[in-house]
């Protein structure tokens, strides 16, 4: 049957379903609903802008975008962003999915939090993160049409997203705090973990094993 939230079709196929149910299972309801949420709105944006990605693949991205903070994939410590993109695009290439399109899925959930560079790329990887800057911190949302904003919420509902939200940061990153070097994470170590200092890149040039 076919789901319908806010105006935007959730695709319907196998590989959606299985996504679906696999960060249904491995991660908690306050990520899922936001992970759907993240794929309603960036829908919504990319509408709005003339975009059309793939649905699909804007899907995948969006359900795996944030999978990484609670089940890290890597053998070697990254960021989680990362973790997510790998398993992101083991998934596809699992189910069929050509190569570059794993990629393109790939490439959304890794920049999903970087400022500035999404919206200059391809329709999914600036959709994502149209999608996540709506959910997170309200970008956009006075673009969108009366009521789209409140359907979703109901689909999906918020519940203490900010305090809970922030909560999985802290939880996600806090034993491996390095990764957040040069990140917006590292704002959320900052505020929540008493004696957490990030290192700048000036204490990283100057302590640079250069004479000069």
């Amino acid at each position: 049957m076919t789901e319908i939230i806010s105006g935007v079709e959730i695709p319907q196929t196998a590989a959606i379903a299985a996504a679906t149910e696999l960060i249904r299972e491995t991660t908690n309801p306050l990520i899922f609903h936001h992970s759907r949420r993240v794929f309603l709105f960036g829908s919504l944006h990319a509408r709005r802008l003339g975009l059309r990605p793939d649905p699909e693949l804007l899907y995948v991205s969006a359900m795996f975008h944030d999978a990484g903070l609670l089940s890290p994939y890597s053998d070697n410590e990254q960021r989680f962003e990362l973790d997510g993109a790998d398993h992101a695009r083991r998934f596809l290439l699992d189910h069929g999915f050509p190569q570059s399109a794993a990629e393109v899925v790939w490439m959304a959930i890794a920049l999903h939090t970087t400022p500035g560079i999404p919206g200059r790329l391809g329709a999914e990887i600036a959709a994502t993160n149209y999608g996540v800057l709506t959910d997170a911190v309200g970008w956009g949302l006075k673009d969108l049409d009366n009521g789209r904003a409140d359907e979703i919420v109901a689909a999906h509902p918020r519940g203490e997203f900010k305090r809970d939200f922030l909560q999985e940061f802290v939880d996600g990153l806090r034993n491996r705090p390095d990764t957040t070097y040069g990140t917006v994470n590292a704002d959320v170590l900052e505020h929540f973990i008493p004696g957490f200092r990030r290192t700048s890149m000036v204490e990283r040039i100057i302590d640079a094993p250069w004479s000069s």
